[in-house]
């Protein structure tokens, strides 16, 4: 420590605005001050904290002490006891370290005789770590156990969100029904057949929450919602109500397995809508899709053997926007006296008749989950009409064709609204065949879309 006068800083707390004795604010700013005065060293301010916790790091003496250090200026900070400075020996060697030293200012406590500038002081300073380092591996240890302690007791561990179908409230999973439909549903359409695409699609339609393929295939994996918990890679049993039930958890783990061991990509899979469909009215090259856009193969110059002129002045579209462009004018072909006829060449997506029965119970089943859900304020008035609707027209269809066995045709005015149905349900491959069996050409030209139908 450079030699006096020295200006020093001191610091004092109490747990309780009324503590007296020896650690009451006033005793302990007489023995700062004494200290400072018997060393001959200049006492700048004593910092106070009343009424704050040792443990607790945010007081606002302590942090006012902080920034005047970091200034510079100070050369030593004063206390009378080192519990005063905080009670966590972690806490305690942050303090010292990053707020005081880092910043070429020392660390002095009466009681204990500690003083950073001298050979004992430092010393200290590595005893301190050792005792740091132990509080904070008990403290790891602690809460390990405690964590593992009420996953085996059934209890979610929490942190974050907690899973889609449940909320998480005083310490435990509650079962958040319009969500656990959802999560139902979802099993049940992709132990149905449905792609995990197409369940992510079909869900979207149907409620009003996004759905991804990332986020279908994390809840199909998910055994949380046959009642389940884990930590650190162990399950146990929990405490939650199931959303799903045990068989038809591992059926879809059956079938996610069995896509993973056979469903190898092809070499070639169409990702955006319009690929391939789309020339230059330019330069004659084809349209390439990516980052967003449509654009001519000889601007964008990817694959210089598909480079028709290297100075087209072929202009790019956003690809949602295109994409929306042409399924207004593919709405507009299907709408023309005569193209409906075309509709009916399309697979049908009614149920087989085998599985009528069970589909018109699980549609009862639905009915009265959505009941009970709007009158539990759970799901809003619009969402219940959407729902119940689609459900009532499919249920009295399927009643029609279980009574005579055979293909319930469409009502007039739905062919094109089951169309719509089937398509966007439809995989992305699958609506481009479509386009392309109806579209000879895409031209982009300068000012202009020109579509040209095969028919």
């Amino acid at each position: 420590m450079k030699d006096s006068p020295l200006k020093v800083v001191g610091y004092a707390r109490v747990s309780t605005e009324n503590q007296l004795e020896n650690y009451s604010i006033p005793q302990q700013e007489q023995r700062l001050a004494a200290y400072a005065l018997a060393k001959g060293w200049e006492l700048h301010k004593i910092y106070i904290d009343g009424g704050y916790s040792g443990g607790n790091m945010e007081r606002p003496g302590l942090q006012e002490l902080l920034r005047i250090v970091q200034n510079g200026g100070i050369d030593a900070v004063l206390v009378y006891k080192l519990d005063r400075l905080s009670r966590s020996q972690k806490d305690t060697l942050l303090l010292i370290e990053d707020g005081f030293l880092a910043h070429g200012t020392d660390f002095i406590s009466i009681n204990e005789n500690f003083d950073t500038s001298t050979p004992f002081g430092r010393a200290m300073i590595g005893m301190l770590s050792v005792f740091a380092q132990l509080e904070r591996d008990q403290i790891t240890e602690r809460f390990t156990m405690g964590r593992v302690g009420r996953s085996k007791a059934g209890y979610f561990h929490g942190g974050g969100s907690p899973p889609t179908g449940y909320r998480y409230e005083r310490g435990e999973l509650l079962v958040e029904p319009y969500q656990a439909l959802q999560v139902q549903e979802a099993f049940r359409l992709f132990l149905s057949g449905c792609t995990i695409n197409s369940v992510s699609r079909q869900l979207s339609a149907q409620f009003s929450h996004s759905w991804t393929p990332s986020k279908v295939r994390a809840i199909l994996k998910n055994d949380i919602y046959t009642g389940h918990v884990h930590f650190k890679g162990q399950g146990y049993p929990g405490r939650h109500q199931p959303i799903i039930g045990e068989d038809s958890f591992q059926a879809a783990a059956e079938r996610l397995a069995e896509l993973g061991k056979n469903g190898a990509r092809p070499a070639f899979r169409f990702k955006y809508l319009l690929s391939g469909l789309i020339t230059c009215g330019s330069c004659g090259a084809k349209y390439a899709a990516g980052h967003g856009y449509y654009r001519c193969y000889s601007r964008a110059k990817t694959s210089p053997k598909y480079v028709a002129d290297p100075d087209c002045p072929g202009p790019d579209w956003p690809i949602a926007q295109l994409n929306c462009l042409l399924l207004e004018q593919l709405r507009l072909f299907l709408e023309q006296p005569g193209v409906a006829a075309l509709l009916a060449s399309q697979p049908s997506k009614q149920p087989e008749a085998g599985n009528l029965p069970a589909r018109l119970e699980e549609i009862s089943t639905q009915q009265g989950r959505l009941a009970e859900l709007f009158q539990m304020g759970l799901l809003p008035k619009d969402v219940l009409a959407q729902r119940a609707q689609a459900l009532s027209v499919e249920r009295e269809t399927l009643a029609a064709q279980l009574e005579r066995q055979e293909p319930a045709p469409l009502l007039p005015g739905q062919e094109l609204e089951a169309f719509w149905q089937g398509f966007y349900s439809a995989e992305v491959g699958i609506q481009r065949a479509f386009l392309a069996a109806l579209i000879q050409q895409i031209t982009i030209e300068p000012e202009q879309v020109v579509i040209r139908w095969r028919i």
